[in-house]
């Protein structure tokens, strides 16, 4: 094998299951997210089918996978959640779910960490700082 077939690992998409584990963790993830009234608020008038479809597109982007996503960025796709109060609390709360999912979901740490990593590197945006 050489050297450069073996620093090209899967990505961490394929590393954590591909859709199949998209799929799953989505669905958990916003079962965890709607039931906790925290952050659930801001869902209320979504679209959850649609905002599933918008997440799996986005998770598999940022994850290295196949990429479909075509939503708008962080900022715009978040202003009117920040205008309405949406804060580091909120988005702490929403990472602390996405942990727990993929953990639960039996995703390696290392693997989780570099998730939530991601994750981590959008809350400027999200938050529209």
């Amino acid at each position: 094998m050489s050297t450069n077939v073996a620093e090209k690992k899967s990505s961490l998409y394929e590393q954590i299951g591909g859709e199949p584990a998209m799929e799953a963790a989505v669905d958990l993830f916003y079962r965890k997210v709607l039931s906790d009234e925290r952050i659930s608020h801001f869902f209320e008038d979504v679209d959850m089918e649609r905002q599933s479809a918008k997440q799996k597109a986005f998770l598999t982007m940022v994850c290295g996978g196949p990429s479909a996503y075509s939503g708008k960025d962080m900022r715009k796709g978040h202003a009117h959640l920040v205008q309405r109060g949406l804060n580091d609390t909120h988005f702490d709360a929403v990472v602390e779910h996405l942990s727990a999912t993929l953990l639960e979901l039996g995703v390696a740490k290392p693997l989780v960490e570099q998730v939530l990593a991601i994750a981590g590197g959008a809350r400027a945006d999200v938050l529209d700082r």
